[in-house]
């Protein structure tokens, strides 16, 4: 259940100065959204540019105007009565439309209450940010706290005082002050620095953020010339390199992941900021909508000068209270409070394209886990089971969802763009558009690339099978990761492992245990040419710990004609598994109505996993699974997916027909090295 009582308040240009506002709220007690849709704000952009130097005087003015509507200030003043009531924040999401671009260049910040009169986004009780909608359907995940890392970059070029944007001198950023700064607001954040001289270009920023970081701070001066903002940057020698904000746009969309926040900020020296607008001061803001066009979910910027004073004293309340809860926006609102008595306490602007505000989790249950002793003897005594998701392979072959996205915009994926994340559709729209092998063959030739890519395999590797590189870059990773969790699941008692994964990692790591494990695929499809079945080589065979039964579900890479890929192979999947009840072998019918379940490596809320559900349910012996504890765990929980446990607990429950299932927020390794100090902590 949500935690806030949600407000979003949308702006879009009907013609001169009048505009239309679209109001919805939404309160967690309530299933219903009040929607209301009203012609009439109209906002006097020349009057508030007149009373630029006076904030109240601007706040009152953008006030009147935007609840000039009674119906508008009626339903602003219930959803605030809402949250009172209930003792919860407000979250305040203003939606610019693309026909009112240059209503982002109003001061929002400076709204006041339109009951009492008060500064509104002061006031820790209302989270605000400016919501941007975007064109990247990149699935918006959200990180563990400890996993956090920032890319401080800082450019100061040697030559500033050759640029005078609005004929005035550029102040040299202070890089140690700034680098102090930062250092103490970010506090335990990993950070990495590019601040000497010569570092802060534009390639070296980009590479790093290959490597992946959740927060980028860039410290630098920018400017506006013809609608584009400039940034100055560095060459090699430290000189100045003017970037034009498309360019580092562009630049940021061929990431594979974006930073999830990026916080942009150039001061002036204490006291210099008298307040003046001018036509250079709102570079850094303006490339917010920008940067979320190349899907970073937030920013932070300045919308004018900004002095050392009020920066030194928002940045550090900012981060300190993003480290607190992960909520973005309240971290903003905190800090926008502590700066309430400067003379530019409005300057900081925050753009987000996430409903949530989030941008960490803290691994672990929704609440307490009362049933790892039930758990722990499940296992010891061969009464669990653990299901693969193809989660548990993203950190070595890359996630399905980036795999089609990827494939969506090379092959300008023409449906709609909420399914371009979605492997099944895209995958399908190839096979129909092109033919039925091509997913498949490109699926082998990308996840080939990306292994000889990511990881430093011997060259006499080059040319070998994709099975062969899976299993040496398995083996690599086990080497250098201790959790790595075929590995670790390999190493405890389980006779069976469903896996609807069709990487092949888990046989070499039960090998490495002393085991000797027996591969069987569900033939899911009649036009496939299968592989021999074990139970064709040993009709008596029955899964043990020594000898375990790994079941691929949707195929094998070994065998790519075995791989569900697109909506049909789901469909065939399901048809055949509902119509054929000996399809499955009886012991892993059994395991999956009387163990303890442990899925692992699922998105809750994707297609295998749905598919696996849909099919379990049409298999007997519902009322042996409420003879057990049942875990999933939701790796990397995605922006308004699955971010509330609760629902998605429910959601569960439903599919399990009132089975007890817990939901474990976090990575696989998480979960399973949480699993292992358990299982330790009981040895005798």
């Amino acid at each position: 259940m949500a935690d806030y009582v949600d407000l979003e308040i949308g702006l879009h240009h009907r013609g001169g100065d009048t505009w239309t506002i679209e109001l919805q709220c939404a309160r967690p007690d309530e299933d219903v959204d009040v929607r209301l849709v009203r012609d009439g704000p109209r906002f006097d952009l020349d009057e508030l540019r007149r009373s630029a130097t006076d904030d109240l005087a601007y706040g009152r003015l953008l006030t009147e105007s935007l609840f000039a509507v009674p119906e508008v200030k009626e339903l602003f003043a219930m959803a605030r009565a809402a949250a009172a009531s209930g003792g919860l924040p407000l979250r305040l999401r203003l939606f610019i439309g693309p026909s009112a671009s240059e209503l982002q260049d109003v001061r929002w910040e400076t709204l006041r209450d339109p009951g009492t009169g008060a500064s509104l986004l002061t006031d820790e009780k209302v989270l605000f940010s400016r919501y941007l909608s975007s064109l990247d359907w990149r699935p918006v995940g959200v990180r563990p706290k400890a996993t956090l890392r920032a890319l401080v970059v800082i450019a100061n070029p040697s030559d500033l005082a050759a640029y005078r944007p609005g004929g005035r001198q550029l102040a040299p950023i202070p890089v140690e002050a700034e680098l102090t700064r930062i250092r103490a607001a970010l506090g335990p954040i990993r950070a990495t620095e590019l601040a000497t001289s010569g570092s802060a270009t534009l390639d070296g920023l980009v590479d790093r953020l290959h490597d992946g970081y959740n927060v980028l701070v860039l410290v630098c001066h920018g400017y506006m010339a013809q609608g584009e903002p400039l940034l100055l940057l560095e060459t090699a020698t430290g000189t100045a390199a003017t970037v034009p904000g498309s360019v580092l746009v562009e630049r940021l969309r061929d990431l594979r992941e974006t930073p999830r926040l990026v916080v942009l900020a150039s001061c002036e020296s204490a006291g210099s900021s008298d307040g003046l607008p001018g036509d250079h001061e709102g570079a850094l803001a303006a490339l917010g909508p920008r940067l979320a066009e190349a899907g970073v979910p937030a920013v932070l910027a300045m919308q004018g000068r900004i002095s050392m004073a009020t920066l030194d004293a928002f940045l550090p309340v900012f981060f300190r209270e993003l480290r607190r809860d992960g909520q973005i926006d309240r971290a903003a609102a905190v800090a926008r409070g502590a700066v309430r008595q400067h003379a530019d306490w409005w300057t900081p602007v925050l753009f987000m394209r996430l409903k949530s505000g989030r941008i960490w989790y803290t691994p672990g249950f929704a609440g307490a886990f009362q049933q790892w002793p039930a758990l722990f003897a499940d296992i010891r005594h061969g009464r669990c089971t653990p299901i693969l998701g193809p989660g548990l392979t993203d950190a070595l072959l890359g996630s399905r969802q980036e795999i089609a996205w990827l494939w969506a915009r090379e092959y300008h994926f023409p449906l709609s763009p909420h399914d371009r994340h979605d492997l099944a559709h895209v995958a399908q729209y190839l096979a129909i558009s092109l033919n039925y092998r091509f997913p498949r063959e490109s699926l082998l030739e990308y996840l080939r690339a990306e292994l000889l890519e990511r990881y430093d395999l011997p060259e006499e590797l080059a040319d070998a099978s994709l099975d062969v590189l899976i299993k040496a870059a398995g083996e690599r990773r086990r080497a250098t990761d201790p959790t790595e969790p075929h590995a670790a699941l390999a190493a405890l008692p389980f006779p069976l492992y469903v896996t609807a994964d069709p990487a092949d990692l888990l046989p070499p790591a039960l090998e490495l245990q002393g085991k000797q494990p027996q591969v069987e695929l569900c033939r899911w499809s009649q036009d496939v040419d299968w592989p021999r079945s074990i139970y064709d080589l040993v009709p008596d065979y029955r899964p043990d710990v020594q000898r375990p039964l790994v079941y691929h579900l949707f195929g094998n890479l070994r065998f790519p004609d075995t791989v569900a890929l697109t909506l049909d192979d789901y469909e065939d999947f399901l048809i055949e598994v509902t119509s054929n009840r000996d399809l499955i072998p009886a012991v892993v019918r059994r395991a999956l109505s009387d163990t303890a379940l442990l899925f692992l490596g699922f998105r809750l809320d994707q297609r295998d996993f749905r598919v696996l559900f849909r099919s379990m349910m049409r298999q007997e012996g519902r009322s042996r699974r409420r003879r057990y504890s049942h875990v999933a765990v939701q790796i990397d929980p995605e922006e308004n997916t699955t971010l509330e446990p609760d629902r998605a607990r429910r959601y569960m429950q439903q599919y399990f027909d009132g089975a007890d299932i817990s939901i474990y927020w976090g990575s696989v390794e998480s979960f399973v090295r949480e699993l292992q100090r358990g299982l330790e902590s009981q040895l005798p």
